[in-house]
């Protein structure tokens, strides 16, 4: 683990291009089934809704199990993750771009999930973030997201053979932003680092936020 905090390193383009370079590895590490906590967005959601999956690496399992109940768009920083997510779920739409500058339709999904994402990016931009989330929501839609248990100084390590950046708040402040942008808190839970068991890594618990955008909200 070392430090993040060159000027002179573009840490979103690190991401990028390791994401790239490491695709085919974490294809294959992924799990085949879905957590818990996802069902539980399912049976909040009418069949063939929209859904927005912010990080969707390769579309498994997250954006593939959302698909058949839902009218599923992903969106990825990496063009090889989006390329094999494209493969995986050809009836769903895959949108390679950042998720900063990406343009999307305001008040349009009814429900927006990111599994393991937004660790990637600068967390001062982790407050831009879940502000377009919550534009691109429609009113009374659920957000399923999840965070770092601890506030941490951006750093690099080692992953599936790259070398990738990490950056994060703690779990209390998420809870405190998300209010102030205009979301209700439902619950928050757990889940694992989402591999499959063969994976060879030390065990990790990420918080995972149930939420809503309160009625009221444009």
């Amino acid at each position: 683990m070392k430090p993040a905090n060159d000027p002179a390193v573009d840490y979103r383009a690190l991401v990028r291009e390791g994401y790239d370079r490491c695709a085919a590895r974490y294809e294959a590490l992924r799990r085949e089934e879905v957590e818990p906590d996802l069902r539980r967005l399912i049976v909040q959601l009418e069949a063939g809704t929209k859904v927005l999956d912010v990080g969707c690496g390769v579309g498994i399992p997250i954006a593939k199990s959302l698909a058949q109940h839902f009218e599923v768009t992903g969106v990825d920083i990496s063009a090889e993750m989006v390329r094999r997510a494209r493969e995986n779920l050809p009836d769903a739409t895959f949108i390679h771009a950042d998720v900063l500058e990406v343009e999307l339709p305001v008040s349009n999904f009814d429900a927006v999930v990111s599994f393991y994402a937004l660790f990637h990016l600068p967390r001062e931009q982790h407050d831009t973030l879940l502000r377009r989330i919550h534009r691109w929501l429609k009113p009374g839609g659920y957000l399923l997201i999840t965070v770092a248990s601890e506030n941490e100084a951006p750093y690099t390590e080692e992953f599936l053979g790259v070398t990738m950046y990490w950056s994060n708040y703690g779990l209390q402040e998420y809870e405190t932003l998300l209010k102030e942008i205009g979301f209700e808190l439902i619950e928050v839970t757990t889940v694992g680092h989402g591999y499959k068991p063969t994976y060879d890594t030390r065990e990790e618990s990420h918080p995972l936020i149930f939420a809503r955008k309160a009625e009221d909200n444009a």
